[in-house]
């Protein structure tokens, strides 16, 4: 089984910066992507960014696109996203997930691992 564990989230102003980071362990997988997710309370779960593994390929939301930066790590499985110039709507439980064969990279039934969920949470 794989299991994928995020960290970096946490309370900030608006206008500041937080890195997550998601890693993956367990039963070794080859993933196509990985990607990130958020869910607002009331809300539905909604696509933030997604990287395929090979090549590096970015794909992002309108809402974040050009203040949030996904990226992959040295160690195979990990993935980072860069949030920048944070605004209170970015408030949210965000969640790692990741793709083991070709999908839609919006859809987050296409993912096949998913994390626990980071807090961010962001005051105005």
């Amino acid at each position: 089984q794989v299991q994928l564990v995020e960290s970096g989230g946490g309370l900030v102003q608006a206008g500041g910066s937080l890195r997550l980071s998601c890693a993956a362990s367990g039963r070794t997988f080859s993933n196509y992507a990985m990607g990130w997710f958020r869910q607002a309370p009331g809300k539905e779960r909604e696509f933030v960014a997604t990287i395929i593994w090979s090549g590096g390929s970015t794909t992002y939301s309108e809402s974040v696109k050009g203040r949030f930066t996904i990226s992959r790590g040295n160690a195979k499985n990990t993935v980072f996203l860069q949030m920048n110039s944070l605004k209170p709507e970015d408030t949210a439980v965000y969640y790692c997930a990741g793709m083991r064969g070709v999908g839609r990279l919006r859809d987050r039934r296409g993912y096949d691992y998913w994390g626990q969920g980071t807090q961010v949470t962001v005051s105005s």
